[in-house]
């Protein structure tokens, strides 16, 4: 039988082992903390720790991330090239990391070439530009200038994937605009302790890309540790079909930058033709809303449609997105922090709104047209009110509270602010906007577009399936499907086309600011002056015979 003596030397050693392996156990998840913070890895270069450290590339892609330091990260893969020219004779070839060292004579005969394909570890090449499209060209210049202190030289050359996340974006880089560092690779060039600076005669870098779109620029740059930022100093980019050379006086780390083009002229000429066809809707919008009201006023019968009162909660939405819009162009910048963030709030709520009223159109529209028939619901406006002004204010306050909304900056090619807004704040994790305003538009517009498709098909096919014989020109839908589209966003479906270059931008900017214009246009049609101009009497269903009621 055990004594309590025993019995709590026994405790006592079972506490010690757990403490120890508590111990133990924090120390590993601590250490796997810090290998994001550049601690538990720091110039240490063996595969393992590579590795390890390369698991950061997609950690870190958050702005805020706290697990992260992205300048302490930065400087273990700037000093990566000092490793290899210490061990000369190493070779790294993993798939985010493609490095290697030469030994060069400072009395070369002629230019050296060396390939920069992503998927093999750089070496020598000739200087068929067809077989090695991406490559990196030295002048002879540059190793006669060393020939007095040397007979040789070590080079190295490093291709390093760096993945989505922010190691090696800096704050030049926006990704909600869709800017990045092109494939992200960087190409890494190095002499170790030997300064290359203001080369007579500069490298020449080539990468090879895909067409890009029309709206996008790229440019050449490297990592300027300083400052912690790419710059262009130095460099000079040369734009061809499908590649683009960069030349630069200087080694280091060089990679090309892929950013949206949007100088001072074009901004200002979009802005003027935004403002002037917001402007010219909220005028038609207030006459929509006011020719609601009178009616209701004159005719009993009107109060008791649906259909009416949804057109109206979106002229309302969409006459107070324009309002805020005009409001966001005033920014300056003595504006507080906290008002900005107002102002994106209430401008990101009223855009939702918008998009949101437009699915419940089209989603009236499916009702009025395609189902017909056992489509009771009580108090139908009320259940599509809460849905259209409550769902974007859910959204809003979420997205509110992650502290997303802020200052926006927009800026040219040459880094150049060009328009600054009260939005998204740059820092803001881009899955954020890419949910709550491309994600929310795509599926609002993807099931408007269907419903609107069927709409036509049901208008253009019935009649003539009816008659039994073909008719002419059907006017009358063509007219139908146009207005029906006004009130569903077809207008906001050419943004889809904006990457196509600048005339689709213009034309987007034209014809959605006027939505408002086109849903007076087609309110009026239906309402005014007489009942019997209802969707051109044949062409849709008339607005009351869906089977909803509103027990208001």
């Amino acid at each position: 039988m055990m004594t309590p003596r025993a019995l709590g030397v026994l405790l006592f050693s079972l506490l010690l082992l757990w403490a120890s392996g508590m111990k133990n156990s924090n120390n590993k998840t601590e250490q796997r903390r810090n290998v994001c913070l550049g601690l538990v890895n720091a110039n240490q270069y063996e595969d393992f720790h590579l590795e390890n450290t390369a698991d950061c590339f997609t950690k870190c892609s958050e702005s805020r991330n706290e697990s992260c330091d992205l300048e302490n990260l930065q400087r273990y893969w700037l000093k990566f090239e000092y490793h290899l020219l210490e061990n000369p004779t190493s070779i790294v070839n993993m798939s985010f990391l493609k490095a290697a060292v030469q030994n060069i004579s400072t009395h070369i005969s002629e230019d050296l070439f060396f390939s920069l394909m992503p998927s093999q570890v750089p070496g020598l090449v000739t200087e068929d530009e067809h077989e090695h499209p991406d490559r990196v060209r030295l002048p002879r210049s540059l190793f006669e200038s060393l020939q007095e202190n040397r007979s040789e030289v070590l080079l190295a050359i490093t291709i390093l994937d760096v993945g989505p996340g922010n190691l090696f974006k800096g704050p030049q880089l926006s990704l909600q605009d869709g800017s990045r560092v092109l494939n992200n690779r960087l190409v890494g060039l190095s002499l170790g302790s030997i300064p290359v600076r203001r080369l007579a005669e500069p490298l020449e870098i080539t990468f090879s890309h895909q067409h890009l779109p029309p709206n996008m620029a790229l440019s050449c740059v490297f990592w300027d540790a300083t400052k912690g930022d790419w710059s262009s100093m130095g460099c000079s980019t040369e734009l061809r079909a499908r590649k683009t050379i960069c030349r630069c006086d200087h080694l280091t780390f060089f990679a090309l930058l892929l950013k949206p083009i949007l100088d001072q002229a074009t901004v200002q000429s979009l802005i003027r033709i935004s403002q002037a066809g917001c402007g010219a809707s909220m005028i038609f919008l207030a006459f929509t809303i006011v020719l609601y009201v009178v009616l209701r006023c004159c005719w009993q019968r009107f109060k008791s449609e649906d259909a009416p009162k949804i057109h109206v909660a979106l002229s309302l939405s969409l006459f107070l997105l324009n309002l805020t819009f005009f409001f966001n162009m005033g920014y300056g910048p003595q504006l507080s922090g906290a008002t900005c963030r107002a102002r994106g709030a209430v401008f990101h709520y009223f855009l939702l709104c918008t998009f949101t009223w437009m699915g419940l159109e089209a989603f009236h529209l499916y009702l009025l047209v395609i189902k017909v028939f056992n489509t009771y619901f009580g108090h139908y406006f009320l259940k599509l009110s809460s849905v259209g002004w409550g769902l974007p204010a859910l959204i809003v306050f979420g997205t509110g509270t992650a502290d997303s909304y802020g200052r926006y900056t927009i800026r040219d090619k040459s880094n150049v602010t060009t328009l600054e807004l009260c939005w998204f704040q740059e820092k803001t994790d881009v899955s954020v906007l890419y949910v709550t305003v491309h994600g929310y538009f795509l599926v609002t517009s993807l099931f408007s577009a269907v419903v609107l498709g069927l709409v036509a098909w049901k208008i253009f096919t019935l009649p003539r399936a009816t008659a039994g014989k073909e008719h002419g020109p059907n006017w009358k839908g063509v007219l139908t499907v146009l207005g029906l589209s006004s009130l569903v966003g077809a207008t906001w479906w050419l943004a889809i086309l904006t990457p196509l270059g600048w005339s689709t931008i213009y034309i987007f900017a034209l014809f959605n600011s006027l939505q408002g214009v086109f849903i007076f246009c087609w309110f009026t049609m239906l309402y005014f002056p007489s009942r019997s101009t209802v969707a051109f009497s044949s062409s849709v269903p008339r607005a009351d015979q869906v089977h909803t009621m509103s027990h208001e």
